[in-house]
């Protein structure tokens, strides 16, 4: 069965001052899911918008591609805040995960999922990454590495909501 999932997010910005940092969604996420191909619960999907499959997390000892991909990534900047929209659709199937003994699910029993940001800082002139997760105790703040400036506060723990 096709499944998609829709993922928003908010997060609060300061006002683009003299001090820009060029904060953007980067168009990767990781999403928890029941995987019918390693029959594993709960695994951590890899997903990059644009590819063709996304990568499960699998066993201890490999990772595999996974029926799944990111079929839209909608990003709207306004004055004090960025929202981020995407959609992810995957095959799903039902199985048994004999190791955690439970039944999969459409949307695995606590999903959740982290989204990665990238950011420049004018200071250091250098490129770097930060991401947030919906499993984070809220609200969280990011500052830049190098500067120390304020980056955005995530208030709200991202929505994941299984379409169909």
């Amino acid at each position: 069965m096709l499944r998609t999932v829709e993922i928003t997010a908010e997060l609060t910005v300061p006002l683009r001052g003299e001090v820009f940092h060029n904060l953007h969604w980067q168009k990767k996420l990781d999403l928890s899911l029941d995987c019918f191909t390693c029959e594993r619960s709960g695994r951590t999907t890899h997903f990059r918008y644009g590819e063709e499959c996304a990568v499960c997390s699998g066993s201890e000892r490999a990772e595999h591609p996974a029926a799944a991909r990111v079929a839209a990534f909608d990003v709207t900047d306004e004055r004090e805040r960025t929202v981020l929209r995407a959609v992810v659709d995957y095959w799903w199937a039902p199985f048994h995960d004999i190791k955690r003994d439970q039944p999969a699910a459409a949307l695995t029993r606590t999903p959740w999922v982290r989204l990665h940001l990238g950011y420049r800082c004018p200071e250091s002139q250098k490129a770097e990454a930060l991401s947030i997760q919906s499993n984070m105790v809220r609200p969280v703040s990011q500052a830049c590495i190098h500067c120390a400036h304020p980056l955005a506060t995530s208030a709200q723990s991202p929505d994941i909501r299984l379409l169909s």
